[in-house]
């Protein structure tokens, strides 16, 4: 009975853990006052939006979402630097933009939005379209010489391990 209500207030609770941390660090101001609108918000986005998640995603390895987060936290870093390199340094021709069509091995909607949001925070790379029925992802690639290359990192260095936590 106590379950029914929790799951109730709490439809999606990695969810608003995730919105507690999140709300932290856009406050800029760790004080009690934002600890509590952040739990509020928690709370209420969840519940209010629970109509529009009947199922709740599966994470079926969420101890992997640490490594995951350093590894593109550290592929942001990297490519904020080496976007301002090609930026400053190199000439409007020699900028070789490209439209890459991405197979997707991944099947689940929060893995290919994981996808999709990863590929969109690194800088030089859009996530743009998903395919019909989910089995490529159309991305925009600033400058890549390579696109095959492109595409085989962005499957072994993200789309494997979404796999892993998420199916």
């Amino acid at each position: 009975m106590a379950t029914r209500y929790i799951r109730r207030l709490f439809p999606h609770p990695l969810l608003s853990v995730a919105l507690v941390i999140v709300w932290q660090f856009l406050s800029n101001d760790p004080s009690i006052n934002s600890l509590v609108f952040g739990v509020i918000l928690g709370v209420l986005l969840p519940f209010a939006t629970a109509a529009y998640w009947p199922d709740r995603p599966q994470v079926t390895r969420p101890w992997k979402l640490i490594p995951y987060g350093l590894i593109v936290a550290w592929d942001i870093i990297t490519a904020n630097i080496t976007v301002a390199m090609i930026v400053l340094f190199k000439r409007n021709d020699d900028i070789h933009s490209k439209w890459i069509s991405i197979p997707l091995d991944v099947r689940t909607p929060e893995a290919i939005t994981a996808l999709a949001g990863t590929i969109t925070l690194t800088p030089g790379t859009v996530s743009v379209d998903l395919s019909n029925e989910g089995h490529a992802l159309l991305v925009h690639a600033l400058h890549a010489d390579n696109p095959e290359k492109v595409a085989r990192k962005i499957k072994q260095r993200y789309e494997r391990r979404l796999k892993e936590i998420f199916e």
